[in-house]
């Protein structure tokens, strides 16, 4: 009787009208909450001294501080950004193309304010991860010959003109998330969104002065090598943190991640063997990331065998885009950000469009039927890559008009670091 009480209990508590509706307010989890905490820190890994040890080694010695001191720079510049207007700019309510204004300064929001299961204020930090290498990821594009003024400018005004709209469309509540693109951890709003800012970047610029000479070559690639590994672990806190919980969709995401890079960075070694004879530090590191970029938009959506191919499609692409693409168009990409991040990003959008399984994030792909969501991606890509672009040369336009883009010609032949920052590394 007792047993049968507690169900009759039970079964009159849930009728009553407030009592259900307090059972879906959102609720703190302290699980959810300690694995975001990791995983945004992680994320900021990501850029520093991920990134930055990353870039900072494959350029000349004399440019290996510029490099370094941009990654550190847009991350305090982004940090401040964000939290006086680029959150509310991304995920404020607005219209579907921007947020509001109502959370500028974060206005309102208080440490008791919750986002799902995890505190508001910890979501705002783990987005302002995202939003701060964003923009680093395209200094690769033009290394070794931007002033460091314009790189401020460009930066700040690319990251609430370009990335926080581009944020609200996909995560915010705006259009492409009405039509149902897919996008788990930032294929669009991060790699596709950077790539093509790079490449833009980079043709506005210029070729560099000696660019396609022996001096052009990586200074230090173990820098390189400890980077990327830095980027890799990184990643989990970027893919299986955008779970936003610590759940099987999360542990999933983090597997699926550490499937594809390692694809992506085995495909790419072995072609390039094939190619030049010897497989290269540069080339296998160079495949992980691509893999990683690729498995970002797909990683709450596929499954390992899904993972294997874009991994795999990912390294292939990636290499011929970086080597083949880039000498066929004459452009110089330096540290191939279009060729990594760009096309990296659009093979696993596509593709997480073909292998995306409703059992794991509620959408079927191609192979379950729906050829539908292929098209949506593709719609999602379009849309990125016009706006970035577009608005990309604006800035660098008006950036050139107030500042000026390049270092003068001795500056960039000598080096950047004594020329900008007056230090060198011996």
């Amino acid at each position: 009787m007792n047993r049968l009480s507690t169900i009759l209990l039970a079964a009159c508590l849930a009728l009553v009208p407030g009592l259900a509706f307090a059972q879906d307010t959102p609720t703190l989890d302290s699980g959810d909450t300690a694995w975001i905490l990791t995983s945004t820190a992680l994320v900021l890994m990501m850029t520093i001294p991920g990134l930055a040890l990353f870039y900072g080694g494959m350029v000349r010695k004399a440019n290996v501080l510029t490099m370094v001191m941009q990654s550190f720079a847009i991350c305090c510049l982004v940090s401040v950004l964000w939290v006086v207007v680029g959150y509310s700019l991304a995920f404020a309510e607005g219209n579907a193309f921007v947020g509001g204004l109502s959370s500028v300064l974060l206005a309102g929001t208080t440490t008791e304010d919750v986002s799902g299961s995890i505190p508001t204020l910890l979501f705002i930090m783990f987005q302002m991860t995202f939003a701060i290498i964003t923009p680093a990821l395209i200094t690769g594009a033009f290394a070794d010959r931007m002033k460091f003024s314009a790189l401020l400018l460009f930066m700040a005004l690319w990251s609430l003109i370009v990335y926080s709209p581009v944020t609200h469309w996909v995560w915010g509540g705006g259009f492409l998330a009405g039509d149902g693109v897919l996008d788990f951890a930032g294929g669009t709003v991060v790699h596709i969104n950077a790539g093509v800012a790079g490449l833009v970047a980079c043709i506005m610029l210029g070729k560099r002065t000696g660019y396609g000479s022996a001096d052009m070559k990586p200074h230090n690639l173990v820098l390189s090598l400890i980077g990327a590994s830095l980027l890799w672990v990184g990643w989990f806190g970027f893919n299986a943190g955008s779970a936003v919980a610590a759940n099987g969709s999360a542990a999933n995401a983090m597997l699926v991640t550490q499937v594809a890079a390692a694809a992506a960075a085995l495909a790419w070694m072995f072609v390039e063997w094939g190619a030049k004879k010897k497989p290269s530090v540069l080339g296998i590191i160079s495949g992980a990331v691509g893999g990683l970029v690729a498995i970002t938009p797909a990683a709450g959506f596929v499954d390992v065998s899904g993972a294997l191919v874009i991994g795999l499609a990912a390294g292939v692409l990636c290499y011929f885009a970086s080597t083949a693409l880039k000498h066929a168009l004459k452009y110089d990409d330096s540290l191939d950000v279009w060729g990594v991040h760009g096309v990296g990003g659009i093979v696993g959008a596509v593709l997480t469009g073909v292998f995306a399984r409703e059992a794991i994030g509620g959408t079927p792909g191609l192979i379950e039927g729906n050829a539908g969501q292929v098209l949506t991606q593709i719609w999602g890509i379009v849309a990125t890559i016009v706006y970035s672009g577009v608005a990309t040369a604006v800035i660098l336009f008006v950036t050139k008009m107030l500042v000026g883009l390049r270092v003068e010609e001795e500056a960039e032949r000598d080096g950047l670091d004594l020329a900008l920052h007056g230090e060198t590394v011996h």
